[in-house]
């Protein structure tokens, strides 16, 4: 959504408009027509962007009147004109330079070396190798439709083979978008939380996408997201393809990745939890207590976390003189309330079932409950069992769950920490940040029964 106000600033002189366009973030970009830059022969622009919030209109109305007054000021006194337009300082053909007052925080990616790096392609450079026009290039860059995709995928392969990087001088949404791939209930609320205890620091709002959703409607997550222009993006428990990574450094949207569901790759920092050592926890308490036969429900084998939680189990059973027996292990699709209950029903019919269920998180610690329920086993006089995560329902269900804690806001809070170095241009020397987890012993556990 665009408004604007025109304002005469003389019969010789062109009209200055203050524009204000509401964001997809919630966030307001303020536009006020500068002049022609007499080098370039280009439309040049103040612009400011107004983080969102229940005051941001009557903000972007003040910073619109602002920005036009001077306007009208440069031009009444006929003061020098804008700085000339880098070559590759915006791939718009309307270019925004910067107020004289400085912007929020959010709105402008401050590195210290404004303009582009020396030796850097420029748009028209990258559209020369493709054979096609600057806007076209500017198209793809900023996820606009309109182009065949055949060429978008030719021009998104020379920005990622020629290492393209969008200059600092970026007019940028005040807003770090967290993307999800299928939002796991409390788990997402949680490290969303985290997030915004950090950004609203930096007068920064948070977005919110779900991959599994945009998919399923054919939707291109990533080309969404270089159309909204956030600060920095926040990946949860989802892959960065080679390609998508590529195109979002081309856009200069640094990235994150909590909880990765594959090895850590470089460049991309990430954030998880001590998986493995929370994991070795757990089972050690049930050996402590007693238990031989422990059964292990885990998480899908193909997250790197689910197979960290199980190595886990493994060693600590392994060095308890117990090695996990194959027999009673079974691995979910999802972490999954479904998985806890189906499986745990299959574990409690065996000739020999177990005396303990470790499970890949709460949500499948819950379908144990549930499946000991309906075959008239009590919790925890005939069976223990233990989560992984520690949500809030850990505590609330009966008898209250043990489980390990896995400090998720402060995942989120850390994740946002790094972005916000990553857009202001610092250089970041640890890119795996492992937080420690907690095993809590709650009523769900006790010694395992004679038989």
């Amino acid at each position: 959504m665009r408004y604007g106000v025109a304002m005469a600033t003389g019969n010789a002189e062109p009209r200055a408009r203050g524009e204000i366009e509401t964001l997809p973030s919630g966030s307001l970009r303020v536009r006020v027509y500068a002049g022609v830059d007499p080098a370039s022969k280009k439309r040049q622009y103040l612009v400011q962007t107004v983080p969102a919030g229940a005051d941001a209109a009557q903000e972007a109305d003040r910073v619109r009147v602002r920005l036009l007054r001077e306007v009208a000021e440069r031009r009444g006194s006929r003061r020098r004109p804008l700085p000339a337009r880098d070559t590759g300082a915006s791939d718009r053909p309307d270019t925004p330079v910067s107020a004289s007052a400085p912007p929020a925080p959010s709105a402008t990616r401050a590195t210290g070396k404004p303009g582009r790096r020396r030796g850097a392609l420029t748009v028209a450079a990258i559209a020369q190798l493709a054979g096609v026009s600057p806007p076209t290039v500017s198209k793809v860059l900023n996820g606009r439709p309109g182009v065949a995709a055949d060429t978008r995928r030719r021009v998104e392969e020379l920005l990622r083979g020629q290492n393209y990087r969008r200059p600092e001088k970026v007019t940028r949404a005040a807003c770090v978008e967290v993307v999800f791939y299928g939002a796991l209930g409390q788990v997402a609320i949680e490290i969303m939380r985290g997030v915004k205890q950090v950004v609203v620091e930096h007068d920064l709002a948070v977005g919110f996408t779900d991959v599994l959703r945009e998919a399923a409607t054919g939707r291109n997550w990533e080309r969404d997201l270089l159309s909204r222009r956030p600060a920095g993006m926040i990946a949860v428990q989802m892959g960065v393809a080679p390609e998508q990574r590529g195109l979002l450094a081309a856009g200069a949207i640094p990235v994150v990745v909590v909880d990765p569901i594959v090895e850590p790759l470089q460049p991309v920092p990430s954030v998880a939890a001590a998986n493995r050592r929370g994991a070795f926890a757990a089972a050690r308490h049930l050996l402590n207590l007693g238990h031989q036969r422990i059964a292990v429900i885990s998480g899908p084998l193909d997250r790197l976390c689910a197979r960290e939680r199980l190595d886990g189990v493994r060693a600590a059973l392994a060095a308890g003189g117990a090695p996990l027996d194959g027999n009673l292990l079974r691995s979910g699709m999802w972490f999954s309330f479904e998985d806890g209950r189906t499986h745990a029903a299959e574990l409690l019919r065996l000739d020999e079932p177990p005396t303990a269920v470790l499970c890949g998180n709460d949500l499948q610690a819950f379908g144990v409950y549930e499946a000991a329920r309906l075959a008239g086993l009590r919790i925890p006089d005939e069976l223990s069992v233990v989560g992984f995560d520690d949500i809030s329902y850990a505590g609330w269900c009966g008898p209250p769950l043990t489980t390990v804690r896995q400090p998720i806001s402060e995942m989120g809070a850390t994740a946002a920490r790094l972005v916000l170095a990553l857009t202001a241009g610092k250089t970041i020397t640890q890119t795996h940040v492992e937080l420690a987890t907690t095993l809590v012993v709650r009523g769900s556990t006790a010694a395992p029964a004679r038989r």
